[in-house]
């Protein structure tokens, strides 16, 4: 690594897989040519490897000193320092003081770059394994699959809330677009439209699943989901893809509701594609 470096234009948050692999990273605006005749866009991308080794270095060896970085690493602490700069600006490290243990000697405390929440969520995760072998035993321990389905059934009642009020607050027609903003503030992305012809009705689409690793060992997280747009909505609805089960986006038939009757049938509400 040379010290002949260019601050990269555009430091913006890495993201997962820029943290995970230091070999993708994201383009930064166009290459363009420098005195060296380097592109910026290269000199960017060592940038942010650089970044994210530094950032790599703390999850593997906790809070560091500028001076321990840089000797784990081979830079300067010159260097070292402006890479934490932009890193404490991405809510990815954070300064602190460093904890002393036993007698404390003079002066002050040596500054240490610990990971946030936010940076420590950008390196890989077991949270999918754990959460299905949490209800693998849930299953195992508890009932089976029935006991798996009152925990679905569970969870997203808790959700539902929020969704509840989101859609009690517009007239019947736009239910379903007030029900996508709700899930889209949990993160799934949805959106309304009319369904294709010649269906009488809606389809809620989810772009993103959070949970669809899960889902596609338990169905009844998906079928849980499913129950509840039925009640929300006050008519049945039909699951027609779900990604948990390979379909790019999740959707679900709306039919055009009867403004007479708001009794949800579950004939339908539950059932996943074949």
């Amino acid at each position: 690594m040379t010290q002949r470096t260019v601050e990269a234009a555009g430091r913006g948050l890495p993201g997962p897989e820029e943290l995970r692999n230091n070999g993708v990273v994201k383009n930064v605006g166009e290459a363009r040519e420098t005195p060296t005749g380097a592109p910026q866009e290269e000199l960017a991308t060592g940038e942010r490897s650089t970044r994210n080794r530094v950032a790599r270095s703390i999850l593997d060896h906790g809070p560091s000193t500028v001076a321990e970085l840089a000797g784990r690493l081979g830079l300067t602490q010159a260097a070292v320092r402006r890479h934490l700069d932009a890193l404490v600006v991405d809510d990815v490290v954070e300064a602190r003081e460093q904890r002393v243990y036993g007698t404390r000697t003079r002066g002050r405390p040596a500054k240490v770059f610990a990971l946030t929440d936010c940076g420590r969520d950008a390196f890989d995760q077991s949270y999918d394994k754990l959460a299905a072998d949490a209800l693998k035993w849930i299953a195992e321990r508890e009932g089976g699959s029935e006991a798996v389905a009152a925990f679905a059934r569970a969870r997203i009642a808790a959700q539902a809330s929020a969704y509840r009020k989101a859609i009690e607050a517009v007239s019947p027609d736009e239910r379903t677009e007030a029900l996508a903003k709700a899930l889209s503030a949990d993160g799934y992305a949805a959106t309304a439209r009319s369904a294709p012809l010649p269906q009488k009705g809606e389809q809620l689409c989810q772009h993103h699943c959070p949970v669809a690793h899960v889902a596609e060992q338990f169905p009844q997280l998906c079928e849980a989901e499913t129950e509840i747009f039925a009640e929300l909505l006050g008519t049945h609805v039909q699951r027609l893809a779900t990604i948990a089960h390979g379909d790019g986006v999740c959707t679900t038939f709306i039919p055009k509701i009867s403004h007479t009757s708001h009794n949800a049938s579950a004939s339908t509400a539950g059932r996943n594609p074949a």
